[in-house]
């Protein structure tokens, strides 16, 4: 090789660290290429995520005609599941196998409860709406079927992120595991915005048959997906009929040894405030484009993709500056104020016709989530105890999503009542969404002062040798 193309080599070589997001997160003994295929399992969940929360609620409420408040029951109704994340995580941590896996197993059950709600969903939905053949069919056939079809998503995704994570933490050393996490979520972040993109192309020209296609199509990628990211990321090896029988600590335990110490349960009361306003938009972001400002399909779910962009903005941002030992709890504190500016434009959109002011919204709303879910995320992996990252990553996750399957359900029906007051005669429709926005900055001021009793915390970071150094 010539010198030229010998320095050529070295500087493109040199960029995969510099640019990729996350590209240091490997080492020798766990490539890139391995972390990138583990971290299908969030393109998943992202896929998943996107079809409840974005485009599915946009053609339950506007095409087929489903009221608001039913709607977002149905998306909230993971939250359910979601409590038991933490008993998932503290269950992988401690799990034995005759194969000697810890985690794929759940990832595997996992990866089958979603495609099943998936494959099941879109009939479900139709029948539902009560429109044509469906009619037959009594309404409660179809209330229950969506929502076990959305229950049954839900706990897929609970429990292949959840463990999906903590496979990620597993396989690197204690000072990159911070930054594999960061690439899971960037990862997730990454696959809401194609799939946002995709599903807003095929459902262009909305029917009821392109809608099966394309959340049947989803069902299947999801197990392909989720196949390739699991081969061969646990070693097997021999476990001995002693170590099957040998009991194992117990959840209720582990999880007062996670608990101890007052600073865990602000730090989880600040996630649950934060997350809950953070969701409350969720259902009714595509709508209110939809319904005030005149959008289309395609163009209020390329809003979702906005969002999903706004987010990987805040991910890789925090990641820098949390790497140089930023707060993390300062961090999440600045996502809350963004997130109510960002929510503060999107109510001007409304009275100044704008659809460029309300994408403008949308994006800081996108940043501020992505600054708080990664400082709260931080702060929740440097005071996990040695050898409980699954139970921190967890309960992390079980408060992150009872939080915002609240706040999901809570901003269906606020807006459903506050359109049936009489302020609405006077406001018009989109008195609703303001009510509901309005909402939201409220509670992320109260989150702001919640979290800024933690601030000077957050930086530091627990080594895996020495135990938990909670803040």
């Amino acid at each position: 090789m010539n010198p030229i193309s010998q320095r050529a080599m070295q500087a493109w070589v040199g960029l995969g660290p510099r640019f990729l997001p996350f590209a240091d997160a490997a080492s020798a003994d766990v490539p890139l290429s391995r972390l990138l295929r583990l971290s299908l399992v969030q393109v998943s969940v992202g896929m998943s995520l996107v079809l409840m929360v974005g485009t599915l609620n946009r053609v339950m409420i506007v095409e087929l005609g489903i009221s608001a408040a039913l709607v977002s029951t149905m998306i909230a109704l993971p939250v359910l599941f979601a409590p038991l994340r933490a008993y998932i995580g503290q269950s992988s941590d401690t799990h034995v196998s005759v194969l000697g896996w810890k985690r794929v197993p759940f990832l595997f059950n996992g990866s089958m409860v979603q495609f099943g709600g998936l494959s099941i969903m879109p009939f479900a939905l139709l029948v539902l709406s009560g429109g044509g053949a469906s009619q037959a069919y009594p309404q409660w056939v179809g209330q229950a079927a969506a929502a076990l079809s959305f229950l049954l998503v839900g706990a897929g995704i609970h429990i292949t992120q959840t463990v999906g994570l903590a496979l990620a933490t597993d396989l690197t050393s204690d000072d990159r595991r911070p930054k594999v996490v960061g690439l899971m979520y960037v990862s997730l972040l990454a696959g809401s915005i194609a799939s946002a993109l995709v599903f807003g192309q095929l459902l262009e020209d909305f029917t009821p048959g392109r809608l099966i296609q394309v959340i049947q199509g989803t069902a299947v990628l999801t197990l392909v997906l989720n196949g390739i990211a699991l081969w061969k990321q646990e070693s097997l090896k021999r476990v001995t009929a002693a170590e099957l029988a040998a009991p194992q600590p117990h959840f209720t335990d582990s999880m007062a040894n996670y608990m101890r110490g007052g600073a865990t349960t602000r730090r989880l009361v600040a996630v649950g405030l934060g997350t809950m306003a953070f969701g409350m938009q969720d259902v009714l972001l595509e709508p209110y484009g939809g319904e005030i400002l005149g959008l289309t399909v395609a163009d209020t779910t390329k809003l979702t993709a906005a969002l999903a962009a706004g987010g990987l903005v805040g991910f890789a941002v925090a990641s820098h500056l949390l790497s140089r030992g930023a707060d993390a709890y300062a961090m999440a504190g600045r996502g809350a104020l963004i997130g109510s500016l960002g929510l503060a434009a999107v109510i001007l959109a409304s009275p100044f016709g704008s659809a460029a002011l309300f994408a403008a919204g949308v994006i800081l709303v996108g940043l501020g989530g992505g600054l708080f879910g990664h400082g709260t995320l931080t702060a929740a992996m440097n005071a996990a105890p040695e050898g409980q990252v699954g139970l921190a990553l967890g309960a992390w996750g079980a408060m992150q999503a009872t939080a915002a399957g609240v706040g999901i359900a809570l901003g269906g029906l606020m807006r459903d009542v506050a359109l049936s007051s009489g302020a609405a005669e006077q406001f018009g429709a989109a008195f609703g969404y303001m009510t509901v926005y309005t909402t939201e900055i409220l509670l992320l001021l109260v989150t702001f002062a919640v979290m800024s009793s933690l601030f000077g915390s957050g930086s530091e970071r627990t080594e895996g040798s020495q135990g938990a150094q909670h803040p």
